[in-house]
């Protein structure tokens, strides 16, 4: 039996979620968690193996969280359910700890497959990203200027690209305008631009929009 805890933030999803697992003999919801808080309140008491994540929740979430609970519970499987597609937000996922990277487009089976070969130990990822991370591995790989990013840094830039003011971000992001900004100058440095219309520019070729 895989026991497995829900993250998200929406009650619906969590709903769609328990009905589908429930019915499936071998998975088992243990329980569930709408904010980043609770994530790392459930992982402290244990008594699940697999947690299954989505991206974008109220507090700590995303890439931070996934780190922290790295850090709490190295043992415990994450498999991310996000409604982000974008190959940067997989990659970075994986990076910092998650063994594997669904969209909630992806059909039931799929996302079953995915928890059976997750808590086995495995990885599950799109061919796309495996590519991708396999080309930034190699030592001449040309890499594209937003993987030069720091994690909160694209957080940054993610935003900035969707048209959103500093101190608009400094809300979501529960930090400081100055530590926004600061963060803004850098990648802005980092990816030799002058310009928020630049990194727009970038972003719509390089496919980086939500």
């Amino acid at each position: 039996m895989i026991r497995i805890w829900l993250a998200d933030d929406h009650t619906i999803v969590r709903e769609g979620l328990k009905q589908l697992l429930q019915a499936t003999p071998d998975l088992q919801v243990a329980g569930e968690a709408c904010n980043g808080d609770e994530v790392l309140e459930a992982i402290r008491r244990g008594g699940f193996e697999l947690l299954l994540l989505d991206m974008s929740m109220p507090g700590k979430s995303g890439i931070e969280l996934i780190k922290q609970v790295r850090r709490e519970a190295p043992a415990l499987r994450i498999l991310v359910l996000t409604m982000h597609e974008e190959h940067q937000y997989a990659i970075r996922a994986i990076r910092a700890g998650a063994a594997g990277y669904l969209t909630k487009e992806s059909a039931s089976a799929q996302l079953v497959s995915a928890i059976r070969r997750v808590a086995g130990g495995g990885a599950y990822i799109s061919a796309e990203v495996a590519q991708m991370l396999a080309l930034q591995a190699m030592p001449q790989a040309e890499t594209p200027l937003h993987t030069t990013l720091s994690d909160r840094e694209y957080q940054v830039f993610q935003r900035l690209v969707a048209g959103q003011l500093v101190t608009d971000i400094a809300e979501q992001l529960h930090l400081s305008v100055k530590t926004v900004s600061t963060h803004k100058a850098r990648l802005l440095q980092k990816m030799n631009m002058q310009s928020q219309a630049e990194l727009v520019r970038y972003a719509v070729e390089h496919r980086l929009f939500e």
